[in-house]
C-alpha cells in the first residue's frame, strides 16, 4: 500500500481510478466486472474514494468544436511584485472569469499559466485588457493560440506516478 495524504490506495484502487478517468460514466456494476470485483465491494471502495477525496467529481468530455466556433489560448502571465497580497488579489481576478478554464501557480520565470477558452481572439483580448485594467497585479502577459490539440489526456498516468502498484494484482 501506498499513503497519498493520508489515503492509502492499492492496486484494486489505483484500476478503480483508472477505470474512471478513461470512461467516466459507466454503471457500478460496470466498474465492479472492469476491476475484477463482486459489485459490493466495489461499491465500497468507490464510496471511500469518495468520501476521502481522491474522486472530487463526475463530468463529460465536451468537443468543443462541435458546438461553437472558439480559440484556445495558453497565457504565461507575469505579477508587478510577489507580495502575497499581489498573488491573492490575481487569483481572486481569475476565479471571476469562466473563459480563464484553467491556471497553475508556477516556479520559474513567470508566476501563472493559464488557459483561456474565448469566442474569438478579440474576445480574449477584452479580457486580457480587463485584467490588465482592474488592478489584478497583472504586469505582463505572452499569449499562445493553440492552432491545434494534439493530445489531451484527463487520465493521470497511474503507472508512471506509481509502479508498484501497477505491478501488483
Amino acid at each position: 500500500m501506498i499513503a497519498m495524504n493520508t489515503v492509502k490506495l492499492d492496486a484494486r484502487d489505483i484500476k478503480i481510478l483508472a477505470a474512471l478517468s478513461r470512461e467516466g460514466r459507466m454503471s457500478k456494476a460496470a466498474l465492479a466486472q472492469k476491476v475484477n470485483l463482486s459489485a459490493t465491494p466495489c461499491w465500497e471502495r468507490l464510496n471511500r474514494l469518495e468520501k476521502a477525496g481522491v474522486i472530487s467529481g463526475y463530468g463529460a468530455k465536451i468537443e468543443l468544436k462541435r458546438i461553437a466556433s472558439h480559440v484556445s489560448v495558453f497565457v504565461m502571465a507575469e505579477l508587478e511584485n510577489h507580495r502575497a497580497e499581489t498573488f491573492q488579489t490575481f487569483e481572486r481576478a481569475v476565479a471571476r472569469h469562466d473563459e480563464i478554464t484553467s491556471c497553475w501557480a508556477i516556479g520559474g520565470g513567470y508566476d501563472y499559466l493559464l488557459q483561456v477558452i474565448t469566442r474569438d481572439i478579440d474576445t480574449y483580448q477584452r479580457l486580457i485588457d480587463t485584467l490588465l485594467e482592474s488592478g489584478t497585479g497583472l504586469a505582463r502577459y505572452f499569449s499562445y493560440i493553440v492552432t491545434k490539440p494534439v493530445k489531451a489526456s484527463p487520465m493521470p498516468p497511474f503507472d508512471i506516478l506509481l509502479p508498484t502498484l501497477a505491478e501488483k494484482d
